[in-house]
């Protein structure tokens, strides 16, 4: 099931020789599901940076502008989507605004992908692991210009000021990130108590849309998913990429879009962990790189997602 018309995104994110993070997660599920994707690589390293070494290069915000300036110079750049996830360097991120505006001025249509990866929370206490100064960034220049955002829960407390204990909470602050911009934005992961239980984590997600007559109508979906217990690198990239493309396709049901989504995600996560634990063999734990995402193992699934995680609308 392809697009109708050729769909074109500009995914502006890391690389990784070996495995699957950044681009190395984001395009091959878009291709596979009928995007043309052209990638600049914010940067490349030999591996992601939970293995025990890496090397590689870093591209800064010149670099960046020198490159779309080439595909500029060709009268390429053409875009419907724009993808970013993890960033470090604070004019590398307004380089990116520059670019999604100029673009956006070319394309009224334009829908910009934000992951704006900060940080995450462990055993209840958040952590940043990019430098302080990108949160400004983030909220007061990239979050306005983007359409569609995919916080963690961490991520998105930060851009609020606003702490989360409830669900309740969590949607009032999913309306404050309405108010600064994206029509679309899921809470990705939470520490909020699953009805199902303590083995499943919630996503949240809202869609904001304002009728032709101005009047505001939002979708809010509650999204269970089993847990599965091992630190996996790349999955909220991977997330990020096929939410953009179920979003593409079902543009105004967020509920069947992340049902796809999650469930493809879920595949995905089970046949990783299953392999991993093979490679490792009985009673040791798989390191980083039998942890890698089977994602070519797993086309099929990204293709055309048997659903086995059902959204709640609320």
């Amino acid at each position: 099931m392809e697009p109708e018309r050729e769909c074109r995104v500009l995914s502006i994110q890391s690389h990784v020789v070996r495995g699957y993070v950044g681009n190395k997660a984001a395009t091959f599920p878009l291709q596979v599901l009928g995007f043309e994707v052209d990638t600049v690589n914010s940067v490349q390293f030999s591996n992601h940076t939970g293995y025990a070494h890496w090397k590689g290069q870093v591209l800064n915000s010149d670099e960046l502008h020198e490159l779309y300036e080439g595909l500029k110079l060709n009268k390429v750049n053409q875009y419907d989507y724009v993808l970013t996830g993890y960033t470090r360097d604070t004019s590398f991120l307004e380089m990116v605004v520059d670019i999604v505006q100029e673009l956006k001025q070319q394309n009224s249509n334009l829908v910009y992908v934000c992951d704006p990866v900060m940080g995450d929370k462990w055993n209840g206490e958040g952590s940043m692991y990019v430098p302080k100064d990108l949160l400004p960034v983030y909220r007061d220049k990239v979050v306005p210009v983007a359409d569609i955002i995919t916080p963690n829960q961490f991520e998105a407390e930060l851009l609020t000021g606003r702490k989360i204990h409830t669900e309740k909470e969590a949607l009032e602050v999913m309306d404050m990130l309405h108010a600064m911009g994206p029509e679309t934005v899921v809470i990705t992961s939470s520490d909020l108590q699953a009805p199902l239980g303590n083995d499943y984590l919630i996503a949240l997600g809202s869609h904001r849309k304002t009728k032709a007559d101005g009047t505001k109508i939002t979708q809010r979906i509650r999204v269970e998913s089993p847990k599965v217990d091992a630190v996996f690198v790349g999955t909220g990239d991977l997330f990020a990429a096929m939410l953009l493309a179920w979003t593409h396709k079902h543009p105004n049901n967020l509920k069947v879009a992340c049902e796809k989504t999650v469930s493809a995600m879920q595949h995905v996560l089970q046949r990783t962990i299953k392999s991993a634990k093979a490679q490792a063999g009985e009673g040791n734990k798989p390191n980083s790189a039998q942890l890698e995402l089977r994602m070519v193992q797993s086309r099929r699934d990204i293709e055309n997602p048997e659903i086995i995680v059902k959204a709640t609308v609320l």
